[in-house]
């Protein structure tokens, strides 16, 4: 590999094996380079802040109480189901409520939650595994005997990608936030207590690599996983409200989405200090700036008269 060949090649040319010699021995590394504490304390907590807003998108809606009730991905309103147009809407909207239905429907990682206006989250159904939302089964279950209650045609037909969707989107989740949990320990490492030219290039990038594809595949899976969430339930509520015979609102949980988002940033961030370090291996490894800046302190200084 050429990156690694270009200091062998470099120093057998003629007088470069004795400036080399000299700039070693002048360059006193203890002196001139920082060490990367700042670098890793960043790392650490951007990874940190990271896992803090995954952990908040995966106990979203996973029961009643305060911020938890909140971060939900979608929140289906059925409390005016029959149009405003209909003459004596406002009691068929109570028998509606007698025939066992919701005013509302919200949708977390884990499980559905509803409840009644006024009164708040009253049923928040047991978590699951790569669970995935089913309103026509959900409705369906609470209607009464007898009882019967018509769907958005378009909401039946995409049943089956959500299904798939929402599998693959629990899956990402769970891994980016596995490996954003890995990179808080692991990414510090990859800034090394002594300067870039006290080591081999081969090794610098041996030890760089692995952790780079960490830090990638943290990004990927947050990213993948907000990027399907986005998209799926988008979709879902554009669909709901198309039909508008049905007058059902949805709408989408800005917290959980913007709690998605900014681990996603984040994970970027990480990725592209990983990707600087990587390119400063063979590009710049601040060598030639540190001997300059030694030999200027050694030089000696002309007195003013």
């Amino acid at each position: 590999m050429g990156i690694f060949n270009r200091r062998k090649k470099v120093d057998d040319e003629p007088g470069v094996k004795d400036r080399t010699s000299s700039d070693d021995t002048l360059l006193d590394d203890s002196a001139f380079y920082k060490k990367p504490t700042a670098l890793r304390l960043f790392t650490v907590f951007i990874y940190l802040a990271a896992l803090i807003f995954l952990i908040l998108v995966e106990i979203g809606n996973i029961n009643g109480n305060a911020v938890i009730r909140d971060t939900y991905f979608l929140n289906i309103n059925l409390q005016d189901i029959i149009p405003t147009s209909v003459p004596n809407a406002v009691l068929i909207n109570t028998i509606a409520q007698s025939l066992g239905l919701h005013d509302f429907y919200q949708v977390g990682l884990w499980n559905y939650c509803a409840g009644y206006t006024g009164q708040g989250i009253t049923y928040c159904s047991p978590t699951q595994l790569a669970y995935w939302f089913d309103p026509v089964e959900i409705i369906t279950s609470e209607l009464l005997v007898g009882a019967s209650i018509a769907l958005p045609t378009d909401v039946v037909s995409v049943l089956g990608i959500v299904r798939t969707a929402s599998t693959w989107m629990f899956a990402c989740f769970m891994v980016g936030t596995v490996l954003t949990f890995l990179c808080i320990f692991i990414a510090p490492l990859e800034f090394s207590k002594k300067p870039r030219w006290s080591h081999k290039a081969r090794r610098i990038f041996l030890r760089s690599l692995p952790i780079m594809l960490l830090r990638f595949g943290a990004l990927l899976f947050t990213a993948v996983g907000a990027v399907i969430a986005t998209v799926m339930f988008v979709i879902f509520k554009n669909t709901f409200e198309s039909a508008a015979d049905f007058n059902i609102q949805a709408t989408l949980g800005v917290q959980i989405l913007a709690f998605e988002w900014v681990a996603v940033g984040l994970n970027l961030v990480g990725f592209l200090m990983s990707v600087g370090t990587c390119c400063g291996i063979c590009c710049c490894s601040g060598k030639r700036k540190a001997i300059k800046k030694q030999e200027q302190e050694h030089s000696p200084r002309v007195e003013e008269k």
